[in-house]
Formats: C-alpha cells, structure tokens, sequence
C-alpha cells in the first residue's frame, strides 16, 4: 500500500504526516470511517477539489476503505505546534478556548470535545482529531462549511455548527486548536466523552454521536 498510495503522499507528505504549504492535512492516524467518508465526499461532490475528485473516481468502494484502514493504521508522531500563542491576543485565544472546551450555550453550539473526544484526538470511528492541524487548514475548512462548498451527509452536523458562529469564533477557535500540543496518546478516542453540555446535531456522517443526549 505504501507504493500504490504514493499518489496520496506526494501533496499530503511521507506516510500522510501532512503537507508542506499547511493546506494537505496530515491523513496518518485518523480513524478510518472518516477518511473513507472524506474520499467519498469528494467522489460524490460533497467536497471539491478537481485534483482529488480526479484520483478517486475511478476507485472502488472497496479499494477506498483500504486506503483508509491503511492510513488509519500509521502511527506515527506528531510535530509541535507551529502557530505561536505568544502572536495572538489573549481575549482570541480565551473565546476560542471557550467554544473548544465549552461551547456556547447562548448560541446552541457544543464543545468541540463533545464530538471530537476529551483529548481533540477523534473519536472511533468517523469523527477526526483537531489538534495538529496547521491554522491555515483550519481557517479554510470551517470557511468552507460557512460558505457550503464543503458539506457532509446528511443530516450535516457541522454545517449547522457552523451557521450558529460568526466569522470571529471561527478564527478564535481555529487559532486556539492551532496553538495547543498534543497529548502523550495521540489515538483516537474509543468511546464517547461521559458528559454532554447540551445536545448534538444529529450527524449523518458520524452515527455514533447519536448516543449523546
């Protein structure tokens, strides 16, 4: 698999540890229903990028599973931080803490952990990790949601997300994930978070998130 998915490595790195330019995210260690999930968004329309959609069209479902499953098992470590805490005002980084690790209850928004594992690692097996991810990449993704040029099936939980933040929140939050270093397990969760803030979207890319309340 190594040699058949060099086509993968050559923007998102060796072994999938990310691109260079911060716009290729890093596809080692996520969980596998996830990244099966994301070629089929791009075959299917739901994500758009010609260069993409162009190398997964001709791929069986079966050949797109084993990408993935094949991906999902690099374990491989991660880089520090490179977006600097120091750089970015205080009251930034506090809201996007607080949309991170809280939410916002006036607005209906969840804690990012509550989808996204206790750790921001993932969740088994559909929900992928936030942390190690560069700004840039992230900026472009929940910009992308904002705006529906990236969606997933539905019901889209995190379009709905999204709409309830302004544009401020997404880059608070954003920056703030960008800033953090990883914990010592970088895996994956394998189960839900034990409390539940306030209730989830229903999410058609991720069922097991219909377990929280």
């Amino acid at each position: 698999m190594a040699e058949r998915t060099r086509a993968c490595t050559a923007c998102h790195g060796d072994q999938g540890r990310a691109g260079p330019d911060g716009y290729y995210p890093r596809l080692a260690g996520k969980p596998a229903g996830y990244l099966y999930n994301q070629l089929k968004n791009f075959a299917q329309g739901r994500r758009h990028y010609g260069l993409m959609t162009r190398l997964v069209d001709p791929l069986s479902d079966a050949y797109l599973r084993e990408i993935a499953t094949y991906f999902s098992e690099l374990k491989l470590p991660y880089p520090a931080a490179t977006q600097s805490a120091k750089r970015t005002p205080p009251a930034v980084l506090q809201r996007g803490q607080q949309l991170a690790l809280h939410g916002d209850a006036t607005r209906r928004v969840p804690a990012c952990t509550q989808c996204h594992g206790d750790r921001l690692t993932g969740l088994q097996p559909h929900v992928p990790g936030l942390l190690g991810l560069p700004l840039d990449y992230l900026n472009a993704q929940l910009g992308a949601w904002q705006t529906h040029q990236r969606q997933a099936l539905a019901p889209d939980c995190m379009a709905q997300v999204v709409e309830r933040l302004n544009s401020s929140d997404l880059i608070a939050v954003a920056t703030w994930l960008s800033t953090q270093s990883l914990p010592q397990d970088t895996s994956p969760a394998s189960t839900l978070p034990a409390r539940a803030a306030m209730a989830l979207p229903d999410c058609g890319s991720a069922p097991e998130l219909k377990a929280v309340p």
